[in-house]
């Protein structure tokens, strides 16, 4: 009997099939079904017939018709990932001010719907009373009489943009946060153009918005243009009834004001929210892969004393080294592999290994400012002119100039990229047998087989590539609009290679993780501590061990998306937490600008290499 493996929300589930006859739509509602039974509250799914989805393959992520049968599209133990759409039955209330980067990337992926707080200003009489031309035109006179196709026209000619459309869960991320800041009540909306707003995100009836054509300012103007034509009813549209369509058979038409749905930094902003809570995500679990090469690697502890990083109290360094010591203190959780050479005479390691502290504390710190800078951003009003209604007024000034998240987004990349470029080290000392003491490539019967080799070399592109796609964005500035807007930010190409970034470091930790857990396979019958076996039980549930060669880039793919999942970071932090909870701290002074929790001491009783 096939079998498959559906990806729901946090879970995967696995599906056996009688009948191959079955369609993909019959597959998605069998994996809801376990999904629904497993949790208490239904996993927030009002009713299964309601629920709505769309079906990929992990494997390139190709769509998967609804109706097609699953013995025309899928093979036994593939995995099909599924999309969701407004399922839950809770909603985010958006009121311009509270939003945070994990709730846009919920919304995103579908997990909330929206409502708003409060009736933000509509103001008609003053948007009514904003009769100019935009940009070179802003001197030009337009009569009363015309200004809904001003607004119109403002539309139409500002969807310029080329390029891949932004993905589904990618638009509702732009359109949320262009509701978020609508209901700031600054920007002159009416209040039915906000409600078909909501309307669209509720039903993810989503706008086709090309990926390219924003310079950063005066805001995000194509990519926002696209946002407001397909709630005009004009261009292409998407839901997941219909797909891709004539948006005027997807949405209603939708009209005015052209300006306050177009001019802000939300494109910017939501990209740079999922890249910055990705990097946060990877960053996190580069500490607990480092972690497991070391043990490989047969390394020392010594290196993580917290007297060490008392003395160069950067918070993300004593943070970074404290966590090295919770996965490591022989202590708390004795290894077989640690006692194995425990008396060796190795005095230090590679700075790939003792350094880990130092260079992942400061991505750490940096992907913590950037973070500040993206939620300040999410609930800023970026509009431009500005309404306020208890002045009357209108005014006109610079919020939509994207530097703020563009400068952060440039050295987000910068910072996150170094996570890869250790970590690639990382894999060349397990693959090379001079410097691990382990099989050439990880594998048996070399020459025969190849092993790591190639996943090496790709770690070794990827992190090439990184080095041109770190190079910032943002000291470019080309003057746009006959000179009206003569800086620009170009923050739309930070946010979106800062992405590409962070999901080439996925994927070369995710390497690096394979090849740890493969190295694991050498020292057996030799156990390392308990958090690292759990987290090689949870790589060996998704990808078996490397006895002869194979197709490799599954198990990459697999792994990957543990780490997207986050599912390595769960496994091991609740011991990251019992160490830090069971810990008594000594009575020493404490640098003012380190944590307030001082960090654990180092093991004394038994370190490494003592």
């Amino acid at each position: 009997m096939p079998r498959f493996t559906v990806h729901v929300r946090d879970e995967w589930l696995t599906v056996p099939c009688r009948d191959s006859s079955s369609t993909i739509r019959w597959l998605g509602q069998e994996a809801l079904k376990r999904y629904m039974k497993n949790k208490p509250d239904d996993g927030g799914i009002a009713a299964l017939k309601d629920a709505r989805f769309v079906a990929r393959r992990c494997q390139g992520l190709g769509l998967l018709d609804a109706d097609d049968t699953i013995d025309d599209v899928l093979e036994d133990n593939d995995f099909v990932e599924l999309d969701m759409f407004c399922l839950a039955l809770q909603s985010i209330c958006l009121d311009g001010n509270s939003l945070t980067s994990t709730d846009l990337v919920n919304l995103g992926r579908g997990l909330y719907k929206i409502t708003v707080s409060h009736h933000p200003n509509t103001l008609d009489g003053l948007v009514y009373g904003i009769t100019t031309g935009f940009g070179k035109f802003a001197r030009t006179v337009i009569p009363v009489s015309k200004l809904k196709e001003l607004q119109e026209n403002l539309v139409r000619s500002h969807s310029a943009g080329v390029g891949n459309p932004l993905s589904p869960e990618r638009t509702r991320m732009l359109l949320a946060l262009r509701i978020n800041v609508l209901a700031k009540g600054h920007s002159g909306i009416s209040l039915e153009t906000l409600r078909a707003m909501i309307q669209a995100f509720n039903a993810s009836c989503l706008s086709f918005v090309p990926e390219k054509g924003t310079v950063g300012a005066s805001g995000d103007l194509a990519p926002l243009a696209h946002l407001a034509l397909g709630l005009m009813g004009e261009g292409k549209m998407w839901s997941p009834k219909s797909g891709w369509a004539d948006a005027k058979y997807v949405r209603r038409r939708l009209r005015r004001p052209g300006l306050a749905l177009i001019n802000g930094t939300q494109m910017i902003t939501s990209l740079g929210a999922e890249a910055v809570e990705r990097a946060q995500a990877i960053a996190r679990q580069a500490d607990i892969i480092a972690a497991l090469t070391l043990e490989v690697l047969k390394g020392t502890t010594k290196a993580f004393d917290s007297d060490i990083h008392s003395l160069r109290p950067h918070p993300g360094q004593v943070e970074v080294a404290l966590r090295f010591r919770s996965l490591l203190d022989s202590d708390h959780h004795p290894s077989e592999i640690a006692e194995s050479h425990r008396f060796c005479d190795r005095v230090q390691d590679a700075y790939t290994m003792r350094c880990c502290p130092q260079v992942h504390g400061i991505s750490n710190d940096t992907i913590q400012f950037v973070l500040n800078i993206i939620n300040t951003e999410i609930n800023s009003a970026t509009d431009n002119p500005m309404v306020f209604a208890e002045r009357g007024e209108t005014i006109s000034g610079g919020n939509f100039h994207g530097e703020y998240p563009a400068k952060a987004l440039d050295f987000l990349a910068i910072a996150v990229h170094e996570l890869a470029s250790i970590s690639e080290r990382r894999i060349e000392r397990l693959c090379n047998p001079s410097l691990s003491e382990l099989p050439a490539f990880l594998v048996n019967e070399g020459g025969l087989n190849s092993g790591f080799m190639i996943a090496h070399c790709t770690a070794a592109a990827l992190v090439s590539e990184n080095k041109v796609l770190c190079h910032p964005s943002s000291v470019d500035s080309l003057s746009t609009s006959a000179a009206t807007e003569d800086h620009v930010s170009m923050g739309g190409w930070a946010a979106r290679k800062a992405l590409r970034v962070v999901e080439h470091v996925e994927q070369v930790l995710a390497i690096e993780l394979l090849a740890a857990c493969q190295g694991i396979e050498f020292l057996r019958p030799l156990r390392t501590t308990t958090p690292l076996e759990k987290v090689y039980d949870l790589v060996r549930s998704v990808v078996k061990p490397w006895i002869k060669d194979r197709f490799m880039s599954p198990d990459i793919e697999a792994v990957h998306r543990l780490l997207l999942d986050q599912k390595v970071w769960t496994v091991a932090k609740p011991y990251i937490d019992k160490y830090q909870t069971e810990y008594i701290p000594e009575s020493r002074p404490v640098s003012p600008t380190a944590f307030s929790l001082e960090s654990p001491p180092s093991p004394r009783k038994r370190c490494r290499h003592d």
